[in-house]
């Protein structure tokens, strides 16, 4: 599949656009990451992505259809989106919770079927959580949960896994373990786009990026293009520097260092 952001402008009411001219574009076995200061439009872009917000002008196409004017129907079989915060309200096991992501593909009044059952199984493999499936899910750690969450959207069969800010909150060891597979989701055939407030996370996962900046027209691009020292100081105000090493793979690594000035 292909997700195209064409032109887009987005935001509330009669009031001025959040967001203006946004183009971009992920597809089957990419990652795209958005990257941009807080308060910037990240979360009124992805209201508009998903359906939620109308849009100001512009289009946002899926395989070359117009999906403004699919229904929520239509879109669920296309597009599975993880928030950026869930409170477990109550204790259910982890597959009753992944199960509740077959809501809306299972007929009124029937009960999941084996089928059902098998996508869950897969969607557990998938995120490396299968030995979980019979714990109480207000139990669990936080990376858990997120991979809890991501599997329960995998069980929409999406072809476009929407994440706003997948690793918020989470430790450093959590966080690398959810990236890893967001890593290996791509890697499967999932497009993915998500939100995050790390450039390392689009240098890890090898992305595209979309850089939005304030008062200044957005960036998108590979990120060895785009997640630059000059383009991190101008969006978000801080010296850094992109630091290159070889990897255990042989292969090139890049991470995006803060550069503090000493104190005068």
């Amino acid at each position: 599949m292909k997700l195209e952001i064409r032109d887009i402008a987005c935001g509330y009411g009669a009031e001025k656009p959040v967001l203006e001219h946004i183009t971009f574009s992920v597809q089957s076995g990419e990652v795209c990451c958005v990257l941009g200061p807080n308060g910037v439009g990240k979360s009124t872009l992805f209201r508009s992505i998903l359906g939620t917000q109308p849009l100001k002008s512009g289009k946002v196409l899926i395989d070359g259809e117009d999906a403004t004017k699919w229904g929520p129907t239509r879109l669920a079989k296309q597009i599975a989106y993880v928030s950026q915060a869930h409170i477990p309200p109550f204790p259910y096991a982890v597959k009753d919770v992944v199960m509740m992501g077959r809501i809306g593909q299972i007929p009124s009044g029937s009960t999941p079927s084996f089928d059902d059952f098998a996508l869950v199984e897969n969607a557990l493999a998938a995120v490396g959580i299968e030995h979980l499936r019979d714990e109480v899910y207000t139990n669990i750690s936080g990376g858990e949960l997120e991979l809890v969450m991501i599997a329960r959207a995998l069980v929409q069969e999406p072809q476009l896994l929407v994440l706003d800010e997948p690793t918020a909150a989470l430790d450093y060891g959590n966080a690398m373990r959810v990236i890893g597979k967001i890593r290996e989701l791509a890697s499967n055939g999932l497009a993915i786009l998500m939100t995050t407030h790390s450039p390392d996370h689009a240098f890890m996962c090898d992305s595209n990026v979309v850089l939005l900046q304030r008062e200044l027209p957005m960036r998108w691009g590979r990120a060895v293009d785009v997640i630059t020292e000059r383009n991190m100081q101008q969006a978000f105000g801080i010296s850094v520097k992109i630091v290159e090493f070889v990897d255990t793979r042989n292969e090139i690594m890049r991470l995006c260092a803060p550069s503090f000035k000493e104190s005068a």
